[in-house]
């Protein structure tokens, strides 16, 4: 299904018409469950992987055996999905059974591969692939069609609070012969970090930048325009909600910069950076819903309608991805956003 973003509530650049020199476009991935194929874009799909090549694994030193089986993590959600799909027998509650009751409370968080060592290699978990021809806004060396993204599911890496993200770029015309069955790691340090598996419904369209990023004298005057937050309608229209930067996960386009304000983000190696994806863990929130497609307006008060991938990161926020301008091959930089 294609999904629409609808016209935003107010036509930004007509009461402001210098913003036209700072607007760009973004493409939302919109992923929703499904069961993507090797050779389409995705969420937790399967990745388009030569069985020949080995798969990433994660060396760097943290506690690797300690968390949730990410096989549980799996089982939770079937057996939430089903429960809550179900509908109940007279004069039974809605949702879980007494049994599955018992058999969610049984899968704990533990530490369920002890034999495991600090810098024992672990499979990375895949995370999203996305095929150039789907995402026009996709960065990156333009002579390579595909990116992969995969993670080590675990908060301990590179001296600070978040996962190992790995990007991978292929000439998807290269890969013959497909591995079938893709590794992953036994232990996951969050349940967050075990993305659902989604297709995608790309769509391009037009973004502003975060309020921080435009000039000062310019944003003064779109807090003038917005008014008194205390004065605030409860369906007032902001800049930063509505008009700016699109929630989800998407593909280029700007960051934001609501949860720590702006900074500017350069690679190791000291060259500038361009936001490459933007790892989502909601698709919308109560202060973005003028962002709900068209087609998700009937169903966005539904459980989990605005959590399809399961994904969580930093709190409840987003990850801004960053690629290095100068050499496509360094580690990418990664900003959270509350």
């Amino acid at each position: 299904m294609a999904r629409t973003t609808p016209f935003r509530p107010v036509d930004i650049e007509s009461v402001f018409p210098e913003l036209a020199a700072h607007r760009s476009t973004a493409t939302r991935l919109h992923p929703r469950p499904g069961v993507p194929g090797y050779y389409e874009s995705s969420v937790g799909g399967s990745l388009l992987w030569p069985v020949a090549e080995p798969w990433p694994v994660c060396t760097e030193r943290h506690r690797r055996g300690y968390g949730e089986r990410t096989a549980d993590v799996r089982l939770r959600r079937r057996i939430l999905a089903e429960a809550w799909r179900r509908v109940p027998a007279p004069g039974q509650r809605p949702g879980p059974t007494d049994e599955e009751g018992d058999l969610l409370r049984s899968l704990k968080r533990g530490r369920h591969a002890p034999s495991l060592a600090d810098t024992d290699p672990i499979p990375l978990l895949a995370v999203a692939q996305l095929f150039r021809r789907d995402v026009p806004d996709l960065g990156g060396p333009a002579d390579h069609d595909l990116l992969q993204i995969v993670w080590c599911p675990f908060d301990a890496h590179h001296g600070r609070h978040e996962p190992a993200v790995t990007l991978l770029w292929r000439h998807s015309s290269e890969v013959d012969d497909v591995l079938a069955v893709q590794p992953e790691p036994e232990v996951v340090g969050s349940e967050g970090y075990v993305p659902a598996s989604c297709t995608l419904d790309p769509e391009q369209l037009i973004e502003h930048p975060d309020i921080e990023l435009l000039p000062d004298e310019l944003r003064e005057r779109i807090d003038v325009w917005e008014g008194d937050e205390d004065d605030l309608e409860e369906d007032a229209v902001l800049y930063r909600s509505d008009l700016s930067v699109a929630p989800g996960w998407k593909a280029g386009g700007f960051a934001s910069w609501h949860g720590t304000g702006r900074a500017d983000v350069l690679c190791s190696c000291g060259a500038r950076t361009d936001l490459l994806v933007t790892v989502a863990s909601k698709e919308w929130d109560a202060g973005s819903r003028s962002w709900i497609p068209a087609e998700d307006r009937a169903t966005s008060q539904d459980m989990d309608a605005n959590t399809p991938t399961q994904v969580t990161v930093g709190r409840w926020g987003s990850m801004n991805v960053f690629l290095c301008r100068a050499d496509f091959t360094h580690l990418p930089q990664l900003s959270f956003q509350g």
